[in-house]
């Protein structure tokens, strides 16, 4: 499949917040819920929360679509789903509301390897519905950032934005990895494009082959659709 790639969004990163503050988008941080009859009910499937358990979210099949509903912020993975060389990994996300006072993210990593463990490596590219977009990694039981924006910065124009909490809102998040660069698109637009040298080594990824899956903040009531891998030529 061949793909055209839209002009990456230029954008400095100079972070200057923690990690983990950042992805609760620059808001006073809010506790990590439990949900109801949680734990990860689809065969084949594994997550590893940033802190509390598994159980503590709910991760189900209706349908064709995956329902994710977290308490801590969770990776999901199914070992099977694995991408080497060029590839596309993508999956649309629909939040029916905004579940506290402020929004989380969600979206899609690749180069997942030793996930599971105190070992692991993994990109993700998430959004927010007020229009802002994160790309980081995890090394270890450590995160290094890649695209981060200031609270003060504008929204960028490819992430769908919807102010109104109680309504919903849709993002379709993608990576594209090709030729040895790995590119983040939102709604079809290029938020930035990375070669493999930026992203992998010491305190890195380790690679851009890996496991693919989804990745939510916490406390975010999500349905996922269409998530898979395609190979580009």
């Amino acid at each position: 499949m061949r793909l055209v790639h839209a002009t990456a969004f230029a954008v400095a990163v100079a972070l200057v917040v923690p990690a983990v503050h950042a992805e609760r988008g620059g808001q006073q941080a809010d506790a990590d819920r439990k949900v109801a009859n949680g734990g990860i009910h689809v065969a084949g499937w594994m997550g590893r929360p940033d802190s509390g358990a598994v159980a503590d979210s709910r991760f189900a099949q209706e349908g064709s679509d995956l329902h994710i509903t977290t308490g801590p912020a969770t990776s999901y993975w199914n070992p099977s789903n694995t991408a080497s060389g060029n590839y596309t990994v993508k999956a649309t996300f629909t939040e029916p509301k905004q579940e506290m006072n402020h929004p989380h993210p969600f979206g899609v990593f690749i180069g997942g390897n030793d996930l599971g463990t105190d070992n692991q490596s993994l990109l993700y590219c998430v959004a927010y519905r007020n229009g802002k977009p994160l790309v980081r990694g995890f090394s270890g039981t450590e995160t290094f950032n890649v695209l981060a924006l200031r609270r003060a910065d504008p929204p960028v124009p490819a992430v769908n934005v919807q102010k109104d909490p109680a309504q919903p809102v849709t993002q379709e998040i993608a990576w594209h990895v090709m030729g040895g660069t790995a590119e983040c698109m939102i709604n079809g637009q290029s938020i930035g494009k990375w070669p493999a040298a930026e992203l992998t080594g010491a305190g890195k990824l380790k690679s851009l082959d890996g496991v693919y899956g989804i990745r939510v903040a916490h406390n975010v009531d999500v349905k996922v659709s269409g998530f898979g891998m395609s190979k580009m030529d």
